[in-house]
């Protein structure tokens, strides 16, 4: 399949990119990620692999269309709640039972 990457077109296959990320191990996912296989790849890291560029060159959206399109799941970025450290407001606010408001 043709996929334009960073204004470069690229003849992408779906064995192609499983071949390419065979042995490759996963970064840490941060942002929007794609499985390939069983793992989980950020999508930047993916690109960077396939088509030799700097991840500077393109969007994760460009990287995450084509790598839905050759059929693999892509995974927006994960939401991320509190951490459960709440200031003084928020302490106070949780005893009295209310939301906080700031």
């Amino acid at each position: 399949m043709r996929c334009v990457i960073a204004r470069f077109p690229f003849g992408l296959t779906k064995s192609g990119v499983l071949e390419s990320m065979k042995g490759i191990r996963p970064e840490q996912v941060t942002g929007e990620s794609v499985i390939i296989g069983r793992r989980h790849y950020p999508v930047k890291q993916v690109s960077q692999v396939i088509t030799r560029q700097d991840r500077r060159d393109f969007s994760a959206d460009e990287v995450r269309r084509a790598m839905t399109k050759l059929g693999f799941t892509c995974r927006p970025l994960p939401r991320t709640g509190p951490t459960g450290v709440l200031g003084s407001l928020g302490q106070a606010s949780a005893m009295l039972g209310t939301p906080m408001s700031v």
